[in-house]
């Protein structure tokens, strides 16, 4: 099915490894980049793989919980950090490293609910 050029095409959170909607194979390079994002296991679910809106459900969920575990890692860095021996300069780099994690995270979840919209939208 051939779909017109819509704005979710031209964002900057639509990931590079997805092809354009409509484009022969999208669907496939969709579903290729969303089984990197879930656990193993659940990449292999039959449901998961005949459904990709599916995994992309399940990958909107997994990458909302890493984004609160890695807001948890950075909150919680400066205080509990000192106690298991780190230097100060570790600990920083450390609470930098989290901060980072964060913002990638939360442009791979834009990225999800990109393609969610668009296999969503072609009826997957």
């Amino acid at each position: 099915m051939i779909m017109p050029l819509t704005s979710t095409r031209l964002s900057a959170d639509w990931p590079c490894q997805v092809k354009t909607p409509g484009s022969y194979d999208w669907e496939r390079s969709a579903a290729k980049w969303l089984r990197e994002l879930v656990p193993a296991r659940y990449a292999s679910y039959p449901a998961l793989i005949r459904h990709p809106v599916l995994l992309a459900r399940h990958a909107q969920i997994q990458v909302e919980h890493e984004i609160r575990v890695a807001r948890t890692a950075l909150q919680t860095a400066r205080a509990d950090l000192p106690r298991l021996g780190l230097h100060e300069g570790v600990i920083e780099h450390t609470i930098k490293l989290y901060a980072a994690e964060v913002m990638q995270l939360q442009h791979i979840a834009r990225s999800v609910r990109a393609v969610t919209q668009a296999l969503a939208d072609t009826g997957r």
